[in-house]
């Protein structure tokens, strides 16, 4: 979000009604845009919620924010409650609004519930409009916020208006030094703030410090909340998945993803990024540390996070399989990948992985997306395989991949080897 130095003294904010006091009172969080990275960065250990840009309007069109889904997931991985903003500039009628909304809401992955505020901080502003858009968003399920300063929204908007109905998270701060606590002296005081950004420099080099005044960052997160079935997001299941089997309970066998909060390898190295909230088959254990496949470092157990207890057929950091007759793998691309990630997966580039897929932009893939993969196979597949199709005999499939009838039967177990059958999958 653009900053603006705040230059007006307002009275010290009090809290006076404790019936309204919730669990998330006085919880304080960040909020993020592309200039925190694919993960996010919390201030401080005591944060437990952040809000992150998904994109928005620009004045002239519709955007993404690449690090948007990558950050939800980051942030659910670590027990945060994770909440979305969208950039709202310049939207002065209903017909933009909706168009912007419908493209947005399709693809937030933060709970039903939880937080969609919208920025409305530059350009043109228009009451009836952001009022209109803040009952749309209400309306699909989520709990609709304002963010701005004082001082832009009530020159361009009916701030009072917007207030009776709807939540506001208001921005104020004296300077740029580093603030890990609220400044109540610079509070923008009005009805209904339940957000205060008190600061841009929650710790040096920048970052964006929050404070709930109201509990709504509970909003989606709450046990019970009625919307709570109906979430089954991608990011969410990601979350969920988080360390089913504790501490050093962790065994061979097992897959796991690295902690987002873990920094360091038990030989000292920093941990990439990229190595972080994937998943991976442990394949060793010794005493409290473990070795994942693909990962020759050593890991403490208590920086992995168990998603299973079995084995199985699933890449290093996605699923992967062998299309019929062509020996084409397929990848399904997982939240928190990158296209060169995957082409080192695979033994490929990522060039010949955007001219295979064509690709026009290789900076943007998606979760979710399958992308066919030639070259050598996945690192995390021992066994190749290819599918039965109609009029294949085991002698045809085994002149076309370099084996023998006798290899084939011995491998997949088959007790009559003149019956095999269409889509039958054969390890060769």
């Amino acid at each position: 979000m653009k900053k603006i130095v705040a230059s007006l003294v307002f009275v010290l904010f009090m809290f006076t009604d404790a019936t309204i006091v919730m669990a998330a009172v006085e919880d304080r969080g960040v909020d993020w845009s592309v200039y925190q990275g694919d993960q996010g960065k919390f201030g401080y250990g005591h944060d437990k919620f952040s809000i992150s840009q998904i994109g928005g309007y620009n004045g002239t069109s519709i955007y993404w924010q690449s690090t948007y889904a990558s950050q939800v997931q980051s942030s659910i991985a670590q027990g945060k409650r994770a909440h979305t903003y969208i950039w709202y500039q310049s939207v002065t009628n209903t017909a933009l609004a909706k168009n912007i909304l419908d493209t947005m809401l399709a693809q937030v992955q933060t709970p039903k519930g939880s937080i969609v505020a919208l920025d409305v901080e530059d350009g043109n502003a228009n009451t009836d409009v952001i009022f209109w858009s803040l009952q749309y968003i209400k309306d699909r399920g989520y709990t609709p916020l304002l963010y701005g300063y004082k001082h832009f929204l009530t020159n361009n908007l009916d701030l009072k208006r917007i207030s009776d109905k709807f939540g506001l998270w208001l921005g104020e701060y004296p300077d740029y030094n580093v603030t890990p606590i609220p400044n109540y002296n610079f509070f923008p005081s009005w009805d209904n703030i339940q957000v205060f950004q008190f600061t841009s420099t929650y710790v040096a080099g920048g970052l964006d410090g929050n404070i709930d005044l109201s509990g709504v960052t509970d909003n989606g997160y709450r046990h019970g909340d009625a919307e709570k079935p109906n979430n089954n997001t991608p990011a969410i299941d990601a979350g969920k998945e988080a360390d089913k089997v504790k501490g050093n309970e962790k065994q061979v066998g097992m897959t796991v993803k690295v902690n987002f909060s873990a920094s360091n390898y038990a030989t000292g190295e920093a941990i990439p990024q990229w190595v972080k909230g994937t998943s991976y088959p442990i394949i060793e254990k010794s005493g409290d540390k473990v070795l994942l496949g693909g990962i020759m470092s050593w890991l403490s157990v208590y920086d992995v996070e168990t998603l299973d207890i079995s084995t199985s057929g699933t890449s290093a950091s996605g699923t992967s399989a062998i299309t019929p007759k062509t020996g084409m793998q397929t990848h399904v691309v997982q939240y928190g990948e990158n296209l060169s990630g995957i082409a080192t997966e695979y033994g490929t580039t990522w060039q010949e992985l955007a001219r295979v897929n064509a690709l026009s932009n290789p900076s943007i893939i998606y979760p979710g997306q399958t992308l066919s993969v030639s070259g050598g196979q996945s690192v995390a597949t021992q066994a190749r395989q290819c599918v039965v199709e109609s009029g294949d005999t085991l002698s045809t499939i085994a002149a076309q991949f370099g084996t023998t009838v006798e290899r084939l039967v011995s491998d997949n177990g088959i007790s009559n080897p003149n019956f095999i059958q269409v889509g039958q999958v054969l390890n060769f």
